[in-house]
C-alpha cells in the first residue's frame, strides 16, 4: 500500500505540474531527492507523460478536430475559407523546428547526462523561469490565431528550447515566446499547447528504449497514468483561466521561493 501511494503522489505531482509553467521534470526530481523514493523514475515520468498527453488532446479535442478538417478541406478544394486553418498546420509544424533539431542533437550527444541528477540545477532553472515569467508579467498582446506568421512560430519554437533544459517549463518558455511576439494571451495559451501535443509525442518516441514496465507494479503504473491524466485536465482549464486574467506573476514569485529554498537547502 505505500509503494502504491508513491506512485498515485508521483502521478498526481506530474498532473499538477506537467502544464504550468513550473517544470513537471524538475518537480519530480525535487521530489526525488528530497523523499528518497526508491522508484524508476524514467518509466514513470515517460508513463505519467502519456497520462497527460492524452488529457490535452482530449481538452484540445475541438480544436485537433477543427485543423485537420480545415488542413485536409483547403488540400482537396482550396476554399479560402479553410486556408487559415492550413497555414496554423504549417506554423505548428515550423514551431516544432527548433526545438525538435535541438532536442534530437541533445539526445544522441547525451548533452544533459552530466547535469540529470543535480537538483541545484533545477534551482536555478526555476530563477530563470521566475524571471522570464516576471518580464512578460503584464504583457497583452493583439494577434489572434490568424495573424500568427512564420516569425512568430520561430520565435517561439525557439524559446521552446529552453524547455529542453531541465527545470526549465516548456508551457512556460512557449508561452514566454508567444506574448514576446505579442501575440494575444489566449493565442499564447493555444498555440503552446498545439506545439505541447507533437513534441510531447516525440519526446516518448525518442525515449521509449528507457521504458521497463514490470508486471508486478501494473496496477501502480495505471493509476498513476490515470491520476495524471485527470488533474492535467484539470489544472489546464483552470491555468487557461490565469493565463488569460494576466495572473502570471503568481508563477513567477513560486519559481522564485521553491527555485531559492533549493539551491540553499538541497
Amino acid at each position: 500500500m505505500i509503494n502504491l501511494l508513491k506512485y498515485l503522489f508521483l502521478g498526481f505531482v506530474q498532473g499538477m505540474t506537467e502544464t504550468i509553467p513550473v517544470s513537471s521534470s524538475g518537480h519530480l526530481m525535487i521530489f526525488k531527492n528530497l523523499l528518497n523514493l526508491n522508484i524508476d523514475f524514467d518509466t514513470l515520468a515517460i508513463l505519467t507523460n502519456f497520462g497527460s498527453l492524452v488529457a490535452i488532446i482530449i481538452l484540445f479535442r475541438k480544436d485537433i478536430v477543427e485543423l485537420i478538417e480545415g488542413f485536409i478541406k483547403y488540400l482537396s478544394t482550396k476554399n479560402k475559407k479553410y486556408k487559415s486553418k492550413y497555414n496554423y498546420c504549417w506554423l505548428i509544424v515550423i514551431g516544432c523546428i527548433p526545438a525538435g533539431i535541438m532536442g534530437l542533437v541533445i539526445s544522441k550527444l547525451d548533452v544533459f547526462d552530466a547535469i540529470d541528477n543535480n537538483v541545484k540545477i533545477v534551482g536555478v532553472s526555476l530563477l530563470v523561469t521566475a524571471l522570464l515569467l516576471f518580464l512578460i508579467r503584464n504583457f497583452k498582446g493583439q494577434k489572434t490565431d490568424d495573424k500568427l506568421t512564420v516569425k512568430d512560430a520561430l520565435v517561439v519554437g525557439c524559446f521552446q528550447i529552453l524547455g529542453l533544459f531541465p527545470g526549465i517549463s516548456r508551457s512556460g518558455s512557449t508561452i514566454v515566446g508567444g506574448m514576446f511576439s505579442q501575440l494575444k494571451r489566449d493565442t499564447a495559451f493555444k498555440y503552446s499547447f498545439m506545439l505541447y501535443i507533437p513534441m510531447s509525442v516525440a519526446a516518448m518516441a525518442l525515449e521509449l528504449s528507457d521504458l521497463k514496465i514490470k508486471s508486478g507494479l501494473m496496477v501502480n503504473y495505471i493509476l498513476a497514468v490515470i491520476i495524471a491524466g485527470v488533474v492535467t485536465f484539470l489544472v489546464t482549464k483552470w491555468f487557461r483561466k490565469i493565463v488569460n486574467e494576466g495572473k502570471l506573476i503568481y508563477f513567477s514569485i513560486y519559481c522564485a521561493i521553491v527555485g531559492l529554498l533549493v539551491i540553499i537547502f538541497m
